[in-house]
């Protein structure tokens, strides 16, 4: 049986009270920290969750919200400059094992990173180009994700025509050190890949590799 965990979420807007709920449905226990009293007698009665009327950005209100005991810090308010705070105390002062904080605007992506506490930083505008540049281009590499603070990245790339690993199996890319294929999906189905697993042209690959490994992983896959 799934253990629930103990999530703390920081702002109750759209993005907030959504993953409140979605999360509260999953069975985990979950406090939402909100300084606005109008919104939570909102929706107090509509959110089964702990609430806590306080600035997150003040070290009262993250202990009496119990940080300490939390799995997950999510910082979701709409204000970049409070969710680098709110990420930064949740890991200094309160050793909270994983902070997700929400970018409002692309051009802060830049400093939500484990200098200010943040584990995963979510972009919604570079996740919507990672997904429209995923449904629509063919022979080039797409970073859809990136993992832990930056040092690992999930890539996908359709092969197309003329791709040097087209006709080859996994184990004849000779791919680089710090990168490994991990999915292939092929007419709508996933394949595990391993060392015998042929690639075909059309074929949708999915890897993990870490920075240093993407321009040879993308020489083996589309030969640029």
């Amino acid at each position: 049986m799934k253990r629930a965990i103990r999530i703390a979420i920081v702002g109750a807007g759209n993005v907030g009270t959504f993953v409140a709920k979605d999360l509260r449905s999953k069975g985990h226990d979950v406090v939402l920290i909100e300084q606005n009293a109008d919104t939570i007698a909102l929706l107090a009665n509509e959110l089964d969750v702990s609430w806590i009327k306080g600035d997150a950005c003040e070290i009262s209100t993250l202990d009496e919200a119990v940080l300490s005991s939390c799995d997950v810090t999510v910082a979701a308010t709409g204000d970049d400059e409070d969710n680098l705070v709110v990420s930064l105390l949740a890991k200094q002062e309160f050793a909270v094992p994983r902070v997700v904080a929400r970018v409002n605007h692309p051009d802060n992506e830049w400093l939500f990173t484990e200098t200010w506490g943040v584990d995963v930083a979510v972009s919604t505008p570079h996740l919507l180009t990672s997904l429209v540049e995923e449904a629509v281009s063919v022979g080039d590499l797409v970073r859809l994700l990136r993992l832990e603070h930056g040092k690992v990245a999930l890539l996908e790339v359709t092969l197309a025509e003329g791709s040097p690993a087209a006709g080859k199996t996994v184990s004849d890319l000779k791919l680089p050190s710090d990168c490994t294929l991990v999915a292939i999906v092929r007419e709508s189905h996933v394949i595990a890949p391993t060392v015998e697993t042929p690639l075909h042209v059309g074929d949708e690959v999915m890897a993990l590799a870490a920075p240093e490994a993407e321009a040879e992983l993308k020489r083996a896959l589309t030969g640029d």
